[in-house]
C-alpha cells in the first residue's frame, strides 16, 4: 500500500489548480511525478461530431495538489510518456476506458501501470459501474455536484467552477485508490482487480481500422445470403475507413439502421437509395455512387473473398441452461459479495456455449485468468451435466 494522500488537503488544493501551460513545466512536473508511488489521472474532452476525441484539459493529482495540463497549448508529451512507461508510479484513474483512447491518440502511449477505481468499487461489492460521484459519496461521505459534465472544455479562459469542478475529478482518486487497495488485499482479491483492470490496455489499440470485421456486430443480419453479407461487410468496412478520414462519425456517413435497410432492399439507383429510411439526401449526393457500387460488386466480392458467416443467435434450447448457469455465478456473486456483473459477463457465457465440439465444452479466453478459479470451472461442469 503507498503512503497516505491527504483527500482534505487535494479536496482543498482544488479550489485553486495549477495550470501547466508550456512544455518546460510539464517537463518539471513529469520528473517529478516520477518520484512519488501514484498520481491520479483525468480527461476532458469533446466528442460530438468527430470519430476522434478532441482534448480539452489532462487533469492530474500527486500528493499535494492538482493540476491542469492545457493540450491547446502543449506541444512536447515525451516527458509524460517517460511517466506513463515507468513502472514504479501507479496511475489511478476512475472508468477510464476513454481517457486511455484519448492517451493513446494524443501520445501514441498508454499509463501503465493502472489502478481503475470503478472497477475496483465492482470487486468489493459497492456497486458496478458506479459513478464518480457516488463512489466518492459511498467511500468519503463527500457529495458532490454534476455542474460542468456538459462543459465546453475547449474554450479559453475556462471558468473558475469549470476549473473546480475539473480539479475535483482527480482530488479524492489517490484516498479512493488507497481505502479500496487496503479493502481488496484484505478479502484476498488485490490480484483479481489488477488482473481485471490490466485487460483495459490491450483493448485500447484501434485492431480493426479497416473495419473489416466490424459487419459481424450485426447479429440480426446471419440469415443474409453470402451475396448480401459480402455487400454488409464491404459497406461498414468503407464507412469505417470514411470516418477516420474525414474525423466524423458513423451516424454521419451512414447509420447501422442504414446499412441493414440497404443490403434487404438492393436500390439500383440514387432515387431508390433516397428512399432508404435514414439517408439522407446529403449523404446520396455525397457518397450515393459509392454506395450502389458495392452493391453490384457484392456478388464478385462474395466470390472472390466468401465472408465469415455471422453467428447466428443461440437457439431456444439453451434459455433453461442460460438460466441455470446464470443463477449459478449470482450465487457465487453473493457469496463472494461483488458485483455479478463482474464476474460473469453476457458474452462470456455465450463465448463457452459456442465452443461446444460434438457435446464438449472448453473454456473461451474471457473465463480464463481469474474468472476460471473462481467461477469458470465450475460452470464447465455445470454445463457438461445440462441436457440440452
Amino acid at each position: 500500500m503507498t503512503e497516505a494522500y491527504n483527500w482534505q488537503q487535494l479536496e482543498r488544493a482544488a479550489d485553486q489548480p495549477i495550470w501547466i501551460t508550456d512544455d518546460e513545466a510539464l517537463a518539471q512536473y513529469c520528473k517529478a511525478w516520477q518520484a512519488l508511488p501514484l498520481i491520479a489521472l483525468d480527461t476532458e474532452f469533446i466528442r460530438v461530431d468527430t470519430f476522434y476525441p478532441v482534448p480539452g484539459l489532462i487533469q492530474i493529482a500527486d500528493d499535494k495538489a492538482c493540476y491542469l495540463i492545457d493540450p491547446l497549448k502543449i506541444e512536447d508529451y515525451e516527458p509524460m510518456v517517460q511517466l506513463f512507461r515507468d513502472p514504479s508510479v501507479l496511475k489511478v484513474l476512475h472508468a477510464g476506458s476513454e481517457d486511455l483512447e484519448l492517451f493513446l491518440y494524443m501520445l501514441g502511449d498508454l499509463p501503465t501501470p493502472i489502478f481503475d477505481t470503478q472497477i475496483a468499487a465492482g470487486f468489493l461489492g459497492w456497486g458496478f459501474s458506479m459513478g464518480y460521484q457516488r463512489l466518492v459519496e459511498h467511500a468519503l461521505d463527500v457529495h458532490l455536484e454534476k455542474g460542468e459534465t456538459t462543459s465546453d472544455w475547449l474554450q479559453r479562459p475556462l471558468t473558475n467552477s469549470q476549473e473546480h469542478y475539473a480539479a475535483l475529478d482527480v482530488a479524492y482518486l489517490p484516498a479512493l485508490c488507497q481505502q479500496q487497495q487496503a479493502e481488496l488485499a484484505e478479502r484476498g482479491m488485490a490480484n483479481w482487480a489488477a488482473e481485471e483492470t490490466a485487460l483495459l490496455l490491450p483493448q485500447m489499440p484501434d485492431r480493426d481500422p479497416d473495419g473489416v470485421t466490424y459487419y459481424q456486430r450485426f447479429s440480426q443480419a446471419w440469415k443474409l445470403s453470402p451475396e448480401r453479407i459480402a455487400a454488409l461487410r464491404d459497406l461498414t468496412a468503407w464507412r469505417e475507413r470514411i470516418c477516420r478520414q474525414r474525423d466524423t462519425t458513423r451516424n454521419k456517413v451512414l447509420r447501422n439502421s442504414a446499412l441493414l435497410d440497404i443490403v434487404n432492399k438492393w436500390p439500383t439507383t440514387t432515387q431508390a437509395l433516397s428512399r432508404v429510411e435514414d439517408v439522407r439526401h446529403q449523404q446520396v449526393r455525397q457518397d450515393g455512387e459509392v454506395i450502389l457500387g458495392y452493391l453490384k460488386t457484392a456478388a464478385e466480392s462474395a466470390a472472390a473473398k466468401p465472408p465469415a458467416p455471422i453467428q447466428r443467435p443461440l437457439g431456444y434450447q439453451w434459455n433453461k441452461p442460460l438460466k441455470a448457469l446464470k443463477a449459478m455465478a449470482r450465487a457465487k456473486a453473493e457469496e463472494l459479495n461483488i458485483a455479478p456483473e463482474i464476474l460473469l459477463r453476457k458474452k462470456d457465457l455465450d463465448a463457452l456455449i459456442r465452443t461446444e465440439n460434438q457435446g464438449e465444452f472448453s473454456l473461451p479466453p474471457s473465463l480464463s485468468g481469474w474468472r476460471k478459479e473462481v467461477i469458470g470451472d465450475a460452470l464447465l461442469e455445470k454445463l457438461q451435466s445440462l441436457e440440452v
